[in-house]
């Protein structure tokens, strides 16, 4: 079967006759949306549909970010709005079991969402443990700081997605605690020994390396290679991910538009693909620009299709159980973490 090796964005809420052409002529692996793509549960319905005839699979994966809290693409009245994942990490000190079942189905419940609506991808478990004084960019968007419990939420959340029959996406590998500056704006410079990452920022990637796909982090991390951001740096996507953490599964690039990465488009593209990224991941969904991506990325052959076969496969599992039950089971946990934190 014949794709590309990228991920791509589209402008609006429906495809236009130019986004079809796109979609069919080049074959994105596939799609991701944002809230100028989500309207209505039926819109987006038809919107997922819509690309998959485009591209002519039935199967072809359509992502979000839907982490909860301030990263939450589509929420009320349509789906519930669901607390950020450092709220729930707040029970953990508590109750590591509580807190474990509260990540879990945190990523179940959403996941049930996001299949309702034909979405089959969201990007978590956000497995980065912010330093103090590190961008907000992060924030509560992590479970919290300690390497345990990052890695039982994450895990949890892993599980949870994959019972809802949908693709978790752990990020931002090797970590992005320690950035200074938001990526979106800058590029952030990581100047820590190589063996306090590995001892800290690496461990809940290297505790999860089955997570099907994996996203990287713009930052350049001095002790692993100062001239590159990860996303772009063989060094750091061969010897710290692949093999340091052990993670043989789908590794895609974070968004390409951010300004952390420097250089013309097509530029940028080339050297994310030379370093060994599976997946370049443009979101804008700029046409000219996605054309560019295309024109850039490889076929998916090789490892590359391994990787993402393999991953697929772990995408099918359809959920049977009592949603309601579960929703209140959720509430519940969700309110003792929020009297933590009053």
């Amino acid at each position: 079967m014949f794709l590309k090796s990228f991920i791509s964005g589209c402008l609006g809420p429906e495809l236009s006759a130019e986004d079809n052409a796109f979609f069919r002529d080049q074959q994105p692996v596939g799609l991701i949306l944002f809230a100028r793509n989500m309207e209505t549960p039926e819109q987006i319905r038809r919107l997922c549909a819509d690309f998959r005839e485009a591209v002519g699979r039935a199967d072809a994966p359509v992502f979000i970010d839907q982490e909860g809290g301030r990263v939450q693409r589509f929420g009320a009245p349509h789906v519930p709005v669901y607390p950020a994942a450092g709220t729930l990490g707040l029970l953990y000190g508590q109750d590591p079991e509580a807190a474990k079942r509260a990540a879990y189905l945190h990523a179940l419940l959403i996941g049930l969402d996001l299949r309702d609506l034909g979405l089959t991808g969201n990007c978590i478990p956000c497995l980065d443990m912010p330093i103090e004084g590190a961008s907000n960019i992060i924030g509560l968007r992590a479970y919290g700081s300690d390497v345990r419990l990052v890695s039982d939420m994450g895990r949890a959340a892993m599980d949870g997605c994959l019972a809802a029959g949908v693709m978790p996406v752990m990020k931002h590998m090797p970590g992005h605690g320690r950035a200074l500056v938001d990526t979106h704006l800058a590029l952030p410079e990581v100047d820590v020994s190589f063996a306090e990452l590995e001892a800290r920022d690496f461990m809940p990637f290297k505790l999860l390396n089955d997570c099907p796909m994996g996203m990287t982090a713009h930052i350049v991390f001095k002790e692993i290679d100062g001239d590159h951001p990860v996303t772009q740096s063989s060094y750091a996507i061969q010897r710290v991910i692949r093999e340091a953490i052990g993670f043989d599964g789908v590794l895609m690039s974070d968004d390409i538009s951010m300004k952390a990465l420097g250089g013309e488009l097509k530029e940028r593209v080339e050297k994310i693909v030379a370093a060994g990224c599976d997946l370049v991941l443009h979101c804008n969904g700029e046409l000219d620009e996605m054309k560019v991506v295309a024109s850039a990325v490889p076929e998916v052959e090789g490892k590359r299709a391994e990787r993402l076969e393999a991953a697929m496969q772990r995408n099918t599992q359809v959920f049977d159980g009592d949603v309601h039950a579960l929703r209140a089971e959720f509430d519940e946990l969700t309110a003792k973490a929020k009297g933590i934190d009053a």
